[in-house]
């Protein structure tokens, strides 16, 4: 039986470690990400020691299970949401600035 060892990316592991430095139950986080729990005392180890240059070694390609992925996919959708919400206030601010600069008729009946 050939296992073949399964490589992780940074975001993946960062992930794990928020998790684990939140306070989420070992036994939760195993079952959650399918790792073993060596594996987050280790990847917690290795970014307490070096927060910034943690998991940059160029061995980690993807994660286990697609998630990168599936978080590319969410952060661009969120990117095409956000852009479509600063389009629409960057319109209606163009509409309040325009109602200010021209002077509104007087109302009828009110001298």
């Amino acid at each position: 039986m050939s296992s073949k060892r399964r490589k992780f990316s940074r975001e993946y592991k960062l992930k794990v470690v928020q998790a684990f430095q939140t306070g989420v139950p070992i036994g939760e986080m195993i079952r959650q990400f399918d790792i073993h729990p060596n594996m987050v005392y280790k990847w917690a180890q290795e970014y307490r020691q070096n927060p910034t240059g943690a998991f940059r070694d160029g061995r980690t390609i993807d994660a286990s299970n697609g998630a990168g992925d599936t978080r590319i996919t969410e952060l661009e959708r969120m990117v095409g949401r956000l852009t479509m919400e600063n389009d629409f206030l960057k319109k209606a601010l163009q509409q309040l600035e325009h109602a200010q600069r021209t002077p509104s008729p007087p109302a009828p009946g009110i001298h």
